[in-house]
């Protein structure tokens, strides 16, 4: 298939990403929100992140205005029946993508793709919404989209290998990342590991064996991650965080995935990470760390 327009449904941290890389790509993006209100934040914030690369010299003003000519604001599903791929990154909510899955079968012709961003819901789910499962795949791309090179592509029970070989083909040739093929199971790969380690340093902070500075230092420079454990949960959003916790402790019943208390504390007390300000550190608007 040649891929030239892709539908991006959602507005978050995850859907700017992903529009912004695309875009940067060559391709097409029909953008998708709720609200007009919504959409507009999102293709501000994905100015925002253009203008800091601009500081830094690593695009040109021509570039930035190339890349934001690309995307285009959709507020009606109807328009995504012209894309050659839709990918939907709405929150880790079933129902709701669910039904966003429902809309698509009505506007999307049978042999486009439909890709879910979901980190930790079960791909033969929102695919058994949909009247050809068969298109329906994971494609789960890692925050920070434009600076991470890995794509988790995971089956349903019964995602086709016609859908599967087009999607590895879009992630490896047309995005230019390397794509890992996942079975399904809660958390998949990368959220099931990297959950259980934010999880484990929770535990740890709570049990006041070292500050939230110490342990994400502890783990950024002594194992040259990026970001330590507790900035990363703060990145994700904590309420996500605890989101995927609860899903696994619930699929697997095992103790090791059961949330700690400090995450809920957190959550209940509205500091969730970057998208409130507050978490385990502070951010700016921009969200980056005072």
């Amino acid at each position: 298939m040649n891929f030239k327009k892709i539908g991006v449904i959602g507005g978050g941290t995850m859907g700017q990403g992903i529009a912004e890389m695309l875009a940067a790509k060559g391709l097409d993006v029909l953008l998708v929100e709720e609200t007009n209100d919504k959409l507009n934040h999102a293709y501000s914030m994905i100015e925002t992140s253009l203008d800091k690369q601009l500081e830094k010299w690593a695009i040109t003003k021509a570039e930035k205005k190339l890349i934001l000519s690309k995307i285009h604001k959709v507020t009606h599903f109807a328009e995504l029946g012209t894309c050659d791929m839709v990918i939907e990154t709405i929150s880790e909510d079933l129902d709701a993508k669910k039904k966003v899955f429902k809309q698509l079968d009505q506007v999307c012709p049978s042999n486009i793709i439909l890709a879910s961003n979901t980190s930790t819901l079960s791909l033969t789910e929102i695919a058994g919404s949909t009247k050809y499962p068969e298109r329906v795949i994971g494609m789960h791309f890692i925050y920070p989209v434009a600076k991470i090179n890995l794509v988790e592509i995971i089956r349903g029970l019964k995602t086709s290998e016609s859908t599967f070989e087009e999607t590895k083909l879009f992630v490896e040739e047309v995005v230019d990342k390397h794509g890992i093929m996942v079975y399904e199971s809660p958390g998949f790969v990368t959220s099931r590991i990297i959950c259980l380690m934010i999880n484990e340093a929770l535990h740890v902070l709570g049990e006041g064996v070292a500050t939230a500075e110490d342990i994400d230092d502890a783990m950024r420079i002594g194992y040259q991650f990026q970001y330590g454990p507790l900035e990363m949960a703060d990145r994700f959003g904590l309420d996500s965080v605890l989101a995927a916790l609860e899903r696994m402790f619930r699929e697997f019943g095992e103790l090791k995935y059961r949330p700690s208390f400090v995450l809920k504390k957190m959550v209940r007390a509205g500091s969730l990470g970057v998208k409130t300000g507050e978490g385990f550190f502070k951010y700016d608007k921009d969200g980056d760390r005072v």
